[in-house]
């Protein structure tokens, strides 16, 4: 039997002339030393990718405010790692506490599921934080061995601030806490030891501003040893930590890892760490909180209010009749920024992580936004959202410096 050989469009045909600014939910702009490193590719078991990998656990210790022996790599996105984490501690009957705050917090929970959690989820609502209080009576009326939440749910831009007395009260119920930090970790505090997070996860195309397809994950001891006594065997191979830990801290053969995409991460991590966590959570507040002024300067209002609002993903209402796919092809066709929808509510969201707080990107980006909602017919202030903007930027003081 023959096969016709299909017709296919070079990429030169398909991609726009020139790159459209990542002002989404992710991925974002990376650097050009992440983009030069993920172009190189050396023995995944060699001598120089063990010296890359030290390097890599080292500077994830930093980063994650940890003093854990077990970070490792995951070849996959952020969802792979949430998988990590709970197949190697959802054993079938386990029972799962998951805080819901939307589409991400809630695939945890989904996770848990098929991996035979008996899973409780406790809906948190979309539009604040999870209540302290609400979350330590659910620990105690459901008994939880393990709880998932997110420190921002990236799909409704709902931080969770209460999260480190959530993780002392899961402490004190024996409760190994999982937290899905794929669009916070280096944009603003999280301090894993200080505040007794179990497992830890991020993505790389985020915050860290490295490429999709890479991610990590820190263990605490405590979890770890609730890996190490387990006695069954796990139906997932590659995702199996303790495989896994083999190749990152024995050097033993696991499966090929993502040369690319680690020495991408490296270099990723290697600025993050270059740059220093206080003054890089600085550079994420000021642009976040002036980009903020400046969308409310335009005379559009933010999807979220008060101490819950996320700042590394901002969400805005949009007008009355305005589709977020009309605004979201207009905004790229026309000025080559890409932002993001929603999933459910009729808004659209701008990152603030890692490359995209850079204070060319925020001129260009709300005047986008402004030009492009005016463009479709509905009355918006682009001169005074751009000065909001300009004042927020020159009238930051800083927090963490």
């Amino acid at each position: 039997m023959s096969y016709t050989v299909p017709d296919i469009e070079p990429l030169e045909s398909i991609l726009p002339d020139e790159p459209l600014l990542m002002m989404g939910a992710g991925p974002v702009p990376i650097p050009a030393r992440v983009a030069a490193a993920n172009g190189i590719v050396i023995n995944h078991l060699g001598e120089t990718m063990a010296r890359i990998i030290e390097q890599v656990k080292a500077m994830s210790r930093y980063v994650f405010q940890t003093e854990s022996r077990h970070i490792l790599g995951v070849a996959g996105p952020g969802s792979a790692a949430m998988e990590m984490a709970i197949i190697n501690l959802v054993d079938p009957g386990t029972r799962v506490l998951t805080i819901n705050n939307g589409f991400f917090s809630s695939r945890l929970g989904e996770m848990a599921r098929r991996a035979g959690g008996e899973v409780v989820e406790m809906n948190a609502g979309v539009a604040c934080a999870a209540s302290e209080a609400d979350v330590i009576e659910a620990i105690r009326t459901h008994r939880p061995r393990v709880l998932t939440i997110v420190q921002g749910e990236t799909s409704s831009t709902v931080f969770n601030h209460t999260l480190p007395a959530i993780c002392r009260a899961a402490a004190e119920a024996n409760c190994l806490v999982v937290c899905d930090a794929v669009c916070t970790l280096s944009t603003m505090p999280l301090e894993m030891d200080a505040w007794g997070v179990d497992v830890v996860i991020t993505g790389g195309q985020k915050g860290l501003s490295s490429i999709p397809g890479v991610s990590l994950i820190a263990f605490s001891n405590r979890a770890w040893e609730v890996i190490e006594q387990r006695t069954r065997t796990l139906t997932h191979w590659c995702l199996d930590a303790r495989l896994a830990h083999q190749f990152w801290y024995n050097k033993s053969y696991h499966y090929t890892a993502p040369v690319s995409g680690i020495l991408a991460l490296h270099e990723a991590l290697r600025l993050v760490c270059q740059e220093t966590l206080s003054r890089r959570f600085d550079r994420h507040l000021r642009c976040s909180r002036a980009l903020q002024a400046g969308i409310e300067g335009l005379g559009l209002e933010l999807y979220i209010e008060g101490p819950s609002r996320l700042n590394s993903v901002v969400g805005i209402h949009l007008p009355e009749g305005l589709a977020q796919a009309d605004l979201m092809a207009h905004i790229s066709s026309h000025h080559g920024v890409e932002i993001s929808g929603a999933f459910g509510a009729n808004i659209v969201r701008i990152g603030q992580m890692g490359e995209q707080c850079r204070t060319h990107h925020l001129f260009r980006t709300l005047h986008a936004l402004g030009t492009s909602v005016r463009s479709l017919g509905y009355r918006v202030d682009v001169p005074a959202g751009m000065a909001a903007l300009e004042l927020g930027l020159s009238g930051y003081q800083p927090v963490f410096a």
